[in-house]
């Protein structure tokens, strides 16, 4: 899988697989708003579907306060970035 390096936060660094890059290209999700999520992570939970990734909820003021979703393969150093997107099922939530 392609990555590409992002963000760096003290020691961890982030880095985004294509497909990450893809859907913020498509949705107009800009870096630095994944980079604030997970640095500054408002709800973190397990993915239940993949024990090695774990979903970051932050909320982007930017965007009306929409909740954001950043799934994170957090087993891999630096962690990888694997999909990203407002996830409207938390609206309201945080």
């Amino acid at each position: 899988m392609h990555e590409q390096r992002g963000a760096s936060f003290g020691a961890m660094q982030l880095r985004f697989s294509r497909h990450a890059r893809h859907v913020m290209r498509e949705r107009g999700i800009p870096a630095a708003w994944v980079e604030r999520v997970v640095a500054a992570v408002e709800l973190r939970v397990p993915d239940p579907g993949d024990s090695e990734v774990e979903r970051f909820y932050g909320s982007v003021p930017e965007r009306g306060d929409r909740v954001l979703r950043v799934a994170v393969n957090t087993s891999v150093a630096p962690w990888r970035v694997v999909s990203v997107f407002f996830d409207r099922s938390m609206r309201g939530e945080l």
